[in-house]
């Protein structure tokens, strides 16, 4: 461990900056989480934790929690738009826990949040930074309810539109849109659905049926949409029926339920890539705020929790806060990356658009060949 319990500030009080506040505050470490909302509810409909975030949960002492209130599973089933099935794919495991997790986000913020106060970290709620100055020794931060105080470290686990990013690096890295949005709609668990059941082919569009509770799945579908597209709230839900007439099957059945267009939650899928070093001085950026992925991998909150515990770790083991942060960055950027890449090349792919020479080359190893990669050590 460093010579001494760290002072730290994690800015951004969601999936990654929790199980950050939690390893660091079970470390002897000094957390404060500044969280821009008044509570940690809204946080949409459900994720996915492939093993390799079920071994970060392993590590912060909450996996039991989360499989009690998710959903593990196994298999990837592969369907036709008709529904009929072509494959199913055992998914490879890190350790004795399941391959996979659905669980719902709001669940997931309350097995996070419960543990980082656990563990003795303070959450202060409906705050963000409003001033920071880092002198080389420390980081005087003012925050926007009044507390505050000189910290070791600032960590910017704030999304995708980060705050701190744009301290550090102005509008340089702002989200780079895709082209592409993903509609989910939470539903009652089909018996059958025990696994992601996923739909695509020739409609350059991929469907999903992912359980997320005994009682809970999630239906989520990709489509090619304007950057300024958004549905009309009165009837996003038949916006969704004709962007997915097409599937039969049980993206049909479930397209069935969805009859009220305020269950339906869209969101444009973005990408954000920092070039230049996620940590400047004292102050590091970490999960989407540096590396946002598209959701193809289902690695997005995978990459904040592994950010998360292998920065605890660098800090553990550095002799300072400069060069544990490098340590840090050296061994997280080239994952990073690669998921980044690959997610990419898979969301071009599955809608028909054109690829690289470099993308070509990632798509060899497939969706079930990057599972395999990523249950490897990190």
């Amino acid at each position: 461990m460093t010579t001494a319990p760290l002072r730290v500030l994690v800015h951004g009080g969601g999936i990654g900056g929790l199980t950050l506040a939690t390893a660091l505050a079970r470390r002897g470490h000094h957390v404060e989480v500044a969280e821009l909302r008044d509570r940690l509810e809204a946080l949409g409909v459900g994720i996915i934790q492939p093993s390799n975030a079920l071994h970060v949960m392993r590590e912060i002492g909450v996996l039991d929690e989360c499989l009690a209130v998710g959903f593990g599973w196994e298999v990837l089933t592969i369907c036709d738009p008709a529904g009929t099935t072509l494959a199913q794919i055992p998914q490879p495991r890190m350790g004795d826990a399941p391959s996979n997790n659905g669980i719902p986000r709001p669940a997931l913020a309350r097995v996070l949040a419960a543990a980082a106060t656990s563990a003795g970290a303070t959450i202060r709620f409906g705050t963000s930074i409003s001033e920071l100055t880092d002198d080389g020794s420390g980081v005087d931060v003012t925050l926007t309810d009044g507390h505050g105080g000189r910290y070791d470290l600032v960590v910017g686990f704030d999304g995708i539109g980060s705050p701190l990013r744009r301290h550090l690096y102005g509008e340089k890295y702002a989200p780079e849109y895709t082209g592409f949005a993903n509609w989910r709609v939470t539903l009652p668990r089909s018996p059958e659905v025990k696994g992601v059941v996923m739909s695509a082919g020739n409609l350059r569009a991929k469907a999903l049926l992912t359980p997320i509770s005994e009682e809970l799945m999630y239906l989520g579908s990709v489509f090619a949409e304007a950057e300024d597209f958004r549905p009309d709230p009165a009837t996003a839900h038949e916006q969704l029926r004709e962007r997915l007439a097409g599937f039969g099957g049980p993206i049909a059945e479930a397209l069935a339920q969805v009859t009220d267009p305020a269950a339906v939650v869209y969101s444009r899928i973005s990408q954000v890539t920092v070039e230049e070093p996620w940590h400047v001085g004292r102050v590091v950026l970490a999960g989407d705020a540096a590396h946002a992925s598209t959701p193809h991998l289902a690695q997005g909150a995978a990459m904040a929790v592994e950010d998360a515990l292998v920065l605890a770790e660098s800090l553990e083991a550095g002799s300072d806060v400069p060069a544990a942060l490098a340590v840090w960055e050296e061994r997280r950027r080239p994952r990073a990356m690669w998921v980044q890449a690959m997610s990419r090349a898979i969301l071009k792919q599955e809608t028909g658009s054109p690829t690289t020479a470099e993308e070509d080359e990632l798509l060899k190893i497939g969706i079930p060949g990057a599972a395999h990669v990523l249950v490897k050590p990190y």
